[in-house]
């Protein structure tokens, strides 16, 4: 079997025009901007608008990844759409946008990891394309976090907001593109961060409506604890399954969920705020889409260059982590 090297040959994203600032949210809960800006570097967020649906910020983000690819939608054998917040529970939201985009020739099915879905999708993905089964595969974190966000919970209505990203994988020149992948879970912290209605343990029902079990629970201060210990050793993992170290990263691009999670991730890796892409202030955390939507970023603003080595890691839900080594 040939080794195929494989790589994203285009990046895409889409945010929703609608705002969310903490000005707003101060008349919303007892908060204050500066108290959100300091412990989680937030200032605002993007939200859906009125019908709008994960599955319609996904084709957005896949429009201009495929654009950026050079690549038709019937040239699509594989869609992967990372997301906790399908627009139903099936079909998936992976064979909406299937229809959406017209690529009839693609599988497609949903991956739920939570905010580290996106790094379980191009895993996913690019073993497909080494074992030589399909050769583009379309991979999107895509999330519409308010409309399961608690507005009167201030615990956790600072933190999330709406977008899209994604991304075309493809084979690469050799030398380039992913060099190794760290994925992780630990299933004995599922309960600090979850959703519990709705599901086949407490089926939806007026009683569950009422408690409002259909919004996100979080025990924000274990979470903090699990990703603090979780971004940088899984970062390392990273990098010593490909043989680098942290001196050979150019660009770090973690998830966007905490200012301070980060900064514990830059010191354990001994990096300066100029080698990591953030953008949490602008939209908060995006869950399965944070990461995407911040290499999107990253290549307009021109801070990717060819033979760069990116490091991608995040941590969920589920417990989930992962970690990822490219070079572009």
């Amino acid at each position: 079997m040939k080794d195929i090297s494989v790589g994203i040959l285009g990046t895409g994203k889409y945010v929703p025009d609608n705002r969310l600032t903490n000005e707003q949210l101060e008349k919303m809960v007892e908060t204050n901007n500066d108290w959100i800006v300091t412990m989680t570097g937030i200032k605002e967020r993007r939200i859906v608008g009125e019908g709008q649906a994960t599955s319609d910020l996904a084709y957005e983000a896949s429009l201009r990844a495929m654009a950026a690819a050079g690549v038709t939608a019937d040239q699509i054998d594989l869609i992967i759409v990372a997301t906790i917040t399908p627009d139903m529970f099936f079909p998936s939201t992976a064979c909406l946008l299937q229809e959406k985009l017209g690529a009839k020739r693609a599988a497609a099915y949903d991956l739920s990891a939570a905010c580290s879905g996106f790094i379980y999708g191009v895993a996913s993905a690019t073993g497909f394309i080494k074992m030589g089964m399909y050769k583009h595969v379309l991979v999107v974190g895509a999330e519409s976090l308010s409309r399961i966000t608690d507005y009167s919970d201030r615990n956790t209505c600072i933190l999330f907001g709406d977008g899209a990203g994604a991304v075309v994988l493809g084979e690469v020149p050799e030398g380039r593109g992913f060099r190794s992948f760290e994925l992780g879970a630990d299933g004995s912290g599922g309960e600090l961060l979850r959703i519990c209605g709705g599901g086949s343990r407490l089926p939806s029902s007026e009683q569950t409506v009422a408690d409002r079990r259909h919004f996100i629970e979080m025990n924000g201060r274990e979470v903090f604890k699990f990703a603090v210990r979780i971004m940088g050793g899984a970062a390392e993992e990273a990098l010593a399954k490909a043989g680098l170290s942290k001196e050979n990263i150019d660009l770090l691009i973690p998830h966007q969920a905490n200012i301070r999670i980060i900064q514990s991730a830059l010191d354990r890796l001994n990096l300066t705020n100029d080698k990591c892409m953030i953008n949490i202030d602008k939209y908060g955390n995006m869950s399965a889409a944070s990461i995407p939507v911040a290499l999107a970023e990253a290549v307009e603003e021109g801070r990717v260059k060819e033979g760069d080595c990116l490091v991608f890691v995040g941590f969920g839900g589920g417990l989930t982590w992962g970690a990822s080594t490219l070079i572009w």
